[in-house]
């Protein structure tokens, strides 16, 4: 891995650990092994690294759903896939945990691919559903739209109450709830 690239996966970690304010060059370079121009010589400053670390991120996310998403089975044994599949839950959504960086939510570039994900991961769970709902494994009154909203928020919330709880529990309780809720709506009768 070259230099670039360490600093780059370097800040991946430390925003997800510590947050933009907490992520500081100098922490960086230490984690990265670099030298200290490093950074610089590749990166005009912090910004410009953490923009390229947080679109890493979150291009990461997307090609690991789509793992899911483009797999086998019916959309409930996809979207249950995408749900129940193994997650640091007590560290978070590296992206997610972003909305609550006040620094990174003040600046349009760092938040936009943030939303960007978000805003992509309910799209493509809204898609799945819809292709269940077309095939006639969901009940034709389903809409996708908020099914994946919903899908969405137990993700995000289900991480938020594992973290109070310093406990996986209220997670994973969280996903087997919304799966609960979609597997109702269910035709096939699978769960």
């Amino acid at each position: 891995m070259n230099t670039a690239e360490r600093l780059i996966e370097s800040t991946r970690e430390l925003l997800w650990e510590r947050g933009y304010v907490g992520t500081s060059p100098r922490a960086v370079l230490e984690r990265a092994g670099a030298g200290q121009g490093s950074m610089y010589h590749h990166f005009r400053g912090k910004r410009e690294l953490a923009l390229a670390a947080i679109r890493r991120t979150a291009e990461d996310l997307r090609e690991r759903a789509e793992e899911q998403f483009g797999g086998p089975g019916t959309a409930l044994d996809r979207i249950t896939a995408y749900m129940r599949r193994e997650r640091d839950v007590l560290r978070g959504c590296p992206v997610g945990r972003l909305t609550q960086d006040p620094d990174v939510m003040a600046d349009a570039e760092l938040r936009a691919p943030v939303d960007d994900t978000l805003r992509w991961l309910r799209g493509r769970l809204a898609e799945v559903v819809a292709e269940g709902r077309d095939r006639g494994e969901l009940d034709p009154a389903t809409n996708p739209d908020l099914i994946a909203a919903a899908l969405v928020a137990a993700l995000q919330g289900g991480y938020v109450l594992a973290r109070a709880a310093d406990s996986t529990e209220p997670f994973h309780q969280a996903v087997a709830g919304v799966l609960t809720l979609l597997a109702d709506r269910s035709t096939t009768g699978s769960d």
